[in-house]
């Protein structure tokens, strides 16, 4: 029998991460997306910036914009961001849909010219990080998952070496768990792998 930990009941009686049991924005992000492998140079840059806004604010802050980045990152296409000039960061700085933070904006342009400069390999790249599953311990409590891994503190340095900014390793741990390069589901999850 599987110990489920810190697994909670959601709204349906199936045992979830605690953090994604509730509220309803949590739920269905957890069922339907964190931790399932995702692949593509957009989608991949998306959550990496998305990872980076959400650095000392709650991931559900971030969720509950997510459609206002989309729409003004224009859909988080690398090539059109790199263009974004100075008036377009101030332009940004205006718009209530997103987080206001200029050094968050000026990263997301910086990052996007960095992926530009990538030729197309951010996927690859990303993913050659991506830690040996065999052997992970799953963890049981959110206590057993880490922030950080060496290979999260590995991808922020490259990263960092290519011109990235806003991408130490915690953020880039929160990336692979989200991206599906490691199931951080909690031993009690349904949507344990």
């Amino acid at each position: 029998m599987t110990d489920a930990g810190d697994a909670v009941p959601g709204p349906d009686g199936r045992p979830r991460c605690p953090w994604g049991a509730q509220p309803p924005d949590y739920l269905e992000y957890h069922d339907t997306e964190w931790g399932i492998v995702l692949h593509g140079e957009a989608a991949l840059f998306e959550r990496l910036s998305l990872e980076a806004f959400q650095s000392g604010l709650s991931w559900l802050t971030i969720l509950r914009r997510r459609e206002g980045f989309r729409s003004v990152f224009v859909g988080f296409d690398p090539k059109r961001i790199a263009a974004f000039s100075a008036a377009d960061v101030d332009l940004l700085l205006s718009d209530t849909a997103i987080i206001r933070n200029r050094a968050k904006i000026e990263a997301t342009v910086r990052n996007a010219r960095a992926v530009v400069e990538l030729h197309g390999e951010l996927d690859g790249l990303l993913w050659s990080f991506a830690p040996d599953p065999t052997g992970r311990e799953i963890p049981a409590r959110l206590s057993d998952v880490p922030a950080t891994t060496p290979e999260s503190t590995a991808m922020a340095r490259e990263l960092k070496r290519r011109g990235f900014r806003f991408v130490g390793p915690t953020t880039c741990y929160a990336l692979m768990q989200a991206v599906g390069m490691v199931d951080d589901h909690l031993a009690g999850c349904w949507r344990r792998s």
